[in-house]
């Protein structure tokens, strides 16, 4: 089953380079195991066909991926508009919103997304889902101030919400997001209205931003387990 799922991510990285990515691009990397694969085929085009573009990293791993393939690094302070926006996702819905940051780097994550022309989603069959929460059971991830993180978690129990704080592995205490914050994963179960709920959020004092990306994504790829691969365009009304 592994070996098939990493079958299913590379299908899906491979297929959003090819379509999208032309030379003299300004990308920008998500994070996360299926963008390593998107990558990978980055680099592959740069040597076999001389391809060129500048990528914008959303965490540290991203960082590392474009260092150590030799692809050439940028910034938003030097290319705030970029063409296209490479990301994996924790879920998908039917309408192509998306929970986000299970991987904690959802704020750069948005912030690259939101200077995008176009954010296009690779992920595996495991992410597609009618409804948000349908599959993912870890919660919607909110990155938060630290000094605010209690008074919130009783805010977000008072909207339904079931939020608990990330702790971080190999260490005791929280994790500490890329831009000193912390993260609190909260559970409301299936979500019917996920842009209603984004905004009911958002509007918390010491939220710093959500996992959950609501209209932003053009397209997503999945990898199916038998190696076929899929793919949704959202609809603009």
């Amino acid at each position: 089953m592994d070996n098939l799922i990493e079958m299913a991510k590379k299908k899906a990285g491979i297929a959003a380079v090819d379509e999208f990515v032309k030379d003299g691009m300004i990308l920008g990397i998500g994070s996360g195991s299926t963008v390593v694969y998107a990558v990978n085929r980055l680099v592959e085009r740069m040597k076999l066909d001389g391809l060129k573009v500048v990528c914008i990293p959303t965490s540290f791993q991203s960082t590392q991926l474009i260092v150590n393939g030799g692809l050439t690094l940028g910034d938003l302070s030097r290319f705030p508009n970029i063409d296209v926006d490479i990301d994996g996702a924790d879920e998908v819905d039917e309408n192509l919103n998306l929970i986000k940051g299970g991987g904690g780097c959802l704020l750069q994550e948005k912030i690259v997304a939101s200077n995008s022309e176009k954010l296009i989603i690779v992920a595996d069959y495991r992410k597609n889902s009618k409804i948000l929460g349908e599959q993912w059971k870890k919660g919607v991830p909110i990155e938060v101030s630290p000094t605010a993180y209690i008074p919130l978690m009783k805010k977000l129990e008072k909207m339904e919400g079931s939020p608990v704080l990330r702790l971080a592995e190999m260490k005791a205490g929280p994790l500490i997001t890329d831009n000193g914050n912390f993260i609190l994963d909260v559970d409301f179960g299936e979500i019917s209205d996920p842009k209603m709920l984004n905004q009911k959020i958002k509007m918390l004092p010491g939220v710093v931003e959500t996992g959950l990306f609501i209209d932003m994504a053009e397209k997503v790829y999945f990898g199916q387990k038998d190696g076929s691969l899929i793919s949704r365009k959202r609809s603009i009304t």
